[in-house]
């Protein structure tokens, strides 16, 4: 981070002192905010970003220590340098204890200052990156009780138990919502490499004009806003397992830099000449036949190769049903957020069981929580259930469902599905993708294609 990015919050009840030291950080190339007291200091830190504070101690009305727990307590990712007249080693332990970067004493000089300020910053970033990495690993741990029984599922377990320890890559398939990520996990905790980082892509979320720079990172001055060298995702990864979620969504133009990457390790920084190498194992999923997509020209038939020594097939709900129980306790134990337990009638059961879950375990999971937050008397019942119409059924707002198997293009049919869709989820475009399987972005598309208006 250059100083020119970097923002300071100045607190100190003396006037003079915060006006010599906003001069001092400005000149050093910072962007810097006064206040004056502590409530001005939390207001300011609630509706502006800052890398670091600077906070005298001694204030009127919500003295330093005051707005130090609050920082700390509401923003983490702020580093907070205490600042004080009187030598109090008491005083120094306890900002330390409550998390603030330094404790300095009044007057200080300025190179020490700015020094001080540098290294707070470096701290704080790497606390982002590994916040960043933690969130990650934690979000895929948080989910890594596998539930079901099926024979359908069983398979796919077994497949992926063999597959873990080795070096091959793997492509999962299967529709939206059936826990591609789920297995993906399962597998990089049952590698050689479980001790190294896991880092997740989702292609269909990051523009075809980023993509690259995100996964190979730039060097400085490769781009407009390239003001320092990024490294990319690939060298997070290095000697971890990189996940490719909706591979069948990345950019024609990536893909060729993505096959090298995965033939050699090699890979060039945006904008840079160098070749360097990350060791990465891959995995990846989509939702999509990539045969199909080799076909019609979008996906690459020797980057399809690559990624799918491997493929696991993974089933539907509606294939694996007599799981549905046991997701369903599962939901209700371990993943709602409510106060008091809740619980299910088999009645409210047999409705689920009879569902068709064209959303997958992801629907089911939805319907769950939304069930558990409304039912009465702490037990799901039928009439707590909401269940959307199934895609296969969903009224027809235009009335023109009779044109279906008639001589229409078949545009004209993905038209009119993709309107009904939205219709029933009440224009929820992340939920339609969802339950359409494909996309956001590709929903987006289809809509500005077909002039899709919702009123």
């Amino acid at each position: 981070m250059t100083n020119k990015e970097a923002s300071i919050l100045v607190v100190d009840d003396e006037e003079a002192f915060r006006y010599m030291l906003s001069s001092l950080l400005t000149g050093a190339g910072y962007t810097v905010d006064t206040a004056a007291d502590g409530v001005a200091a939390i207001n300011a830190v609630q509706t502006k970003l800052f890398h670091v504070v600077l906070l005298d101690v001694k204030m009127p009305k919500v003295d330093g220590i005051e707005v130090l727990k609050f920082v700390k307590a509401n923003m983490p990712g702020i580093e907070v340098i205490m600042l004080t007249a009187t030598t109090d080693v008491k005083l120094a332990v306890e900002c330390m204890k409550i998390g603030a970067y330094d404790h300095i004493l009044k007057p200080t000089t300025s190179d020490d200052l700015l020094t001080t300020i540098e290294h707070a910053l470096e701290r704080r970033q790497l606390m982002i990156d590994n916040v960043v990495m933690k969130n990650a690993l934690n979000r895929l741990q948080d989910r890594a009780d596998i539930v079901g029984e099926s024979d359908a599922f069983r398979k796919v377990l077994d497949i992926a138990a063999k597959v873990a320890p080795t070096e091959s890559t793997v492509l999962i398939q299967g529709p939206s919502g059936t826990g591609k990520e789920l297995i993906a996990n399962f597998i990089y905790k049952h590698s050689e490499r479980a001790t190294e980082p896991f880092v997740t892509v989702n292609c269909a979320s990051i523009p075809d004009t980023l993509i690259e720079s995100e996964l190979f990172g730039y060097e400085k001055g490769a781009f407009t806003d390239a003001r320092t060298m990024k490294p990319g995702i690939v060298e997070i990864a290095n000697n971890g397992t990189l996940f490719l979620d909706e591979i069948g969504d990345i950019s024609p133009i990536v893909q060729p830099k993505i096959l090298r990457f995965i033939q050699s390790g090699e890979f060039r920084r945006v904008g840079g000449n160098t070749v360097l190498k990350a060791d990465c194992r891959i995995l990846s999923a989509t939702n999509k036949n990539l045969k199909e997509e080799v076909k019609e020209g979008r996906f690459r038939e020797d980057l399809l190769y690559r990624i799918n020594v491997i493929t696991i097939e993974l089933p539907s709900l509606r294939q694996r049903k007599e799981d549905v129980p046991l997701l369903i306790a599962s939901f209700l134990n371990s993943k709602m957020k409510t106060r008091v337990k809740k619980s299910i009638s088999p009645k409210a059961v047999e409705v689920l069981m009879e569902y068709d879950w064209p959303g997958n375990i992801r629907e089911l999971e939805n319907v769950i929580e939304r069930a558990a937050i409304l039912c009465h008397n702490n037990i799901i019942e039928p009439r707590d259930l909401s269940l959307p119409h199934s895609p296969m059924s969903l009224p027809s707002s235009t009335g023109k469902d009779e044109k279906i198997g008639t001589a229409i293009p078949l545009k004209e049919i993905e038209r009119m599905h993709i309107e009904g869709v939205l219709r029933s989820f009440r224009g929820n475009k992340t939920e339609s993708a969802k339950i359409l399987g494909i996309s956001l972005k590709t929903l987006y598309t289809k809509i500005q294609q077909y002039q899709i208006k919702l009123n």
